[in-house]
């Protein structure tokens, strides 16, 4: 495991590297002595693991964890601390702490909450790959019609399951059916032919399309050449705004990539009709 370690005492971030090496724990990738640098850090590492003080300088860790599991969902996090206040630990354990490791640090302690931790990223990992085998074969063996095709695009840049993903089916699935262009329809009055609450229905595909803007900048990231990136990054997203993205991820700035809905929709239509 990659074990990011984030503590103001210098002596603990000391003892916990030595006792993850001497007990082969993992790999300590970073290490910061405040919340600010840590999640600038973590941003570029990503680690498996990033074990945190609750009380530090700068950033405090509930909201260090809060900021970095908005982003990176898979990070499991280890609370570090000497406090008894049970309203500081409720607070942790809602923003995302499940693992709670108390100071004066005990090797032993430390090593078994670790393995456990470790124990739930593999069993996550195995679920993960087995759900995703399943729904690959489902969607790649289904590409009969409109709909089967904008579901697999929308898997593979990971927004399945997103709250406007019925939304942007439905208005694909309108747009083709029709015949109609964007460029000569506002959203809104797009939208309203399907609700009467048009606004609400066009946040739920921004926040849908974002949310595949974050991953696909998390894909560019990690492998520019990625096929899946170089394919939609520039079809159904801006690259400029991916690229603004992607530096806010790697902590470069504090401007985040935006999205034109109706770029996005207008490229899953081209796509399907490609494909039909």
């Amino acid at each position: 495991m990659r074990i990011f370690i984030v503590d103001d005492d210098a002596n603990i971030t000391r003892l916990l590297e030595r006792i993850i090496l001497d007990k082969d724990l993992g790999e300590v990738v970073g290490k910061s002595n405040d919340g600010i640098d840590a999640a600038n850090q973590m941003k570029l590492l990503k680690p498996d693991i990033c074990m945190v003080d609750l009380m530090m300088p700068g950033k405090d860790g509930i909201s260090l964890v809060r900021e970095i599991k908005s982003l990176y969902h898979n990070i499991q996090f280890i609370m570090i601390s000497e406090t008894s206040s049970k309203s500081l630990i409720s607070q942790a354990y809602e923003s995302g702490i499940e693992y709670y490791i108390s100071k004066p640090i005990d090797a032993i302690e430390v090593q078994i909450v670790t393995k456990k931790v470790t124990e739930k990223i593999l069993n996550l990992r195995k679920l993960n790959r087995i759900k995703k085998m399943f729904i690959d074969d489902a969607i790649q063996k289904d590409t009969s019609n409109n709909e089967s095709l904008v579901r697999l695009i929308l898997h593979k840049i990971g927004i399945m399951g997103e709250s406007g993903t019925l939304d942007i089916i439905n208005v694909v699935d309108y747009l083709i059916g029709t015949g109609q262009n964007l460029s000569n329809i506002t959203i809104t009055d797009l939208l309203s032919r399907f609700t009467e609450n048009p606004r609400s229905m066009e946040q739920r595909i921004r926040r849908t399309a974002t949310v595949g803007l974050i991953n696909l900048a998390n894909l560019g990231i990690e492998d520019y050449m990625n096929e899946i990136f170089v394919e939609y990054s520039n079809s159904i997203y801006s690259f400029e705004q991916l690229k603004i993205e992607m530096d806010f991820i790697r902590g470069k700035t504090t401007k985040r990539g935006t999205v034109n809905i109706k770029k996005f929709i207008d490229g899953i239509v081209y796509y399907v009709n490609r494909n039909n």
